[in-house]
């Protein structure tokens, strides 16, 4: 049983149902896993140690880690910044209860770019992740913590969140699955804010099929976020059965320069992947994709400049020593926040002053919303969407730390998608023959269509079986 880390999530509940291991036994063993990883990786924050049953006493003892800005009742959620360092929440975000009451367990808190803001996890006030695949190579961001706890195999699943690409950039460069669901079909309560009209929480795992059994869990209508959606929920574990022949995909056409030599070559073969099985692909290009990029850092810093005024040193979180209020709102903000963070709300601060609003943030609006249609109507006509996940393979730890737009940059591909509130997943393709890391590409669907792009996920993982390569290295 020492070995028992290696299982994914369904063997963990196959062996429970059999009471051949207890919950108990698979904590403990997790709990190994954890010590003996985190002297390299540093996933996590927050650990804990003690397996707590919930109210009525009912536990399956599968831990499952959770990124740090989602709110955990009694265990410490810092955002991985010093404003929240000791903030301990009252109450569980909505996605938190229903995994409790599920019989899951909490076995720890993960890393992030601070406030979700970064494509590296190097922006955490507390320490860099490191990624399991090359401890010298950052393992994307935001979610970076939960993607290299899922990859060092110290959890089965993860959750994460993704405001332009957050699961899915950091679950390509660490070799899983990261999905990113429809705008609406995780409640947010208890996600700590950052660009509301982007956040969602999502799911990290080494394959599909885990994946579908905590969203089954986790998404339905919540009363306490009037942004989830009233649309009914699927058994997304039941997959469809996939004929190639009856499925049309749409592959976006990608400038050659926006790819990395490693990363163009791996994409012809992705498409190859799907051209063997007998699928019906067809080239797409879409206009305003480039311009993605510009408007979402216009809209995501505009809402997070609007979210964090609440972080003033008064009500909640690091207080410094002032002599008066402006002071207090002063030296608290600028000893609370980090410079990624600073930088945000400065430009959104900008987009939103009296004179540039019009000029920034609503012309951003109405091409996001032109970005959304041009997405949309292609699912008029194909089933799904594949493009790659991210330009590069994953970088050198602080290679891009004095270069903003250069990180920014690695959002390029997952953020069209998120402003649109598309679901989407990155599925591992391949390890690089050169840089020996993981490369992943995108899968994206119409709205509400989750259950769909798992089943192809899974008609997909059948065939190239990646989480085997992740076992094996272990």
């Amino acid at each position: 049983m020492d070995e028992l880390y290696k299982k994914n999530l369904r063997e963990l509940l196959n062996l429970l149902d059999k009471n051949e291991v207890s919950p108990e036994e698979i904590y403990s063993i997790f709990l190994n896993r954890i010590d003996k990883e985190e002297k390299k990786i540093n996933a996590f924050i927050t650990k804990e140690e003690k397996l707590i049953y919930n109210k009525n006493g009912y536990i399956k003892g599968i831990p499952i880690a959770i990124k740090d800005n989602i709110i955990t009742k009694g265990i410490k959620t810092t955002c991985a910044s010093k404003f929240l360092e000791n903030f301990v929440p009252p109450y569980d975000a909505t996605a938190v209860k229903r995994l409790k009451n599920a019989g899951f367990s909490i076995i720890g808190k993960t890393n992030l770019d601070e406030f979700a803001m970064g494509s590296s996890t190097e922006n955490s006030a507390f320490f860099t992740t490191k990624n399991p695949w090359n401890l010298e190579r950052v393992p994307g961001g935001s979610s970076g913590g939960s993607s290299a706890a899922v990859a060092s195999l110290e959890v089965p699943v993860a959750l994460g969140s993704d405001t332009g690409g957050s699961v899915r950039q950091p679950a390509a460069f660490c070799g899983v699955y990261g999905l990113k669901p429809t705008y609406g079909r995780i409640s947010r309560f208890g996600l700590v804010a950052f660009a509301s009209s982007l956040d969602q929480i999502g799911i990290f795992a080494r394959n599909p099929e885990d994946i579908a059994i905590v969203l089954e869990i986790i998404a339905g209508k919540d009363p306490k976020d009037a942004t989830s959606s009233e649309k009914g929920t699927e058994k997304y574990s039941d997959f469809y059965e996939i004929n190639p022949k009856n499925i049309k995909i749409a592959v976006l056409k990608v400038p050659e320069k926006s790819l990395s030599f490693e990363i163009k070559n791996a994409y012809r073969k992705f498409i190859s992947f799907f051209e063997k099985n007998g699928f019906i692909l067809e080239e797409v290009n879409i206009d305003l994709w480039e311009y993605g990029l510009y408007v979402y850092y216009i809209i995501a810093s505009s809402e997070a400049s609007a979210n964090l005024a609440r972080y003033d040193g008064v009500r909640y979180g690091r207080r410094a020593k002032a002599k008066n209020i402006g002071e207090l709102y002063l030296k608290s903000r600028s000893e609370g926040f980090g410079d990624e963070v600073k930088r945000r709300i400065l430009l959104g601060t900008f987009s939103l002053s009296s004179g540039f609003y019009d000029e920034y943030y609503m012309k951003a609006v109405k091409v996001r919303n032109k970005i959304a249609f041009e997405i949309k109507s292609i699912f008029e006509s194909f089933d799904y969407l594949i493009l790659p996940t991210t330009p590069e393979t994953a970088f050198q730890i602080g290679e891009k730390s004095d270069d903003p737009i250069s990180m920014y940059y690695s959002d390029y591909f997952t953020i069209p998608p998120s402003l649109g509130g598309f679901p989407a997943i990155s599925v591992p393709f391949q390890i690089g023959e050169k840089s020996k890391l993981p490369i992943g590409f995108q899968i994206v669907s119409n709205y509400f269509n989750e259950r769909n792009l798992l089943s192809l996920a899974y008609f997909y993982e059948n065939e190239i079986k990646f989480e085997n390569k992740i076992i094996r290295r272990f």
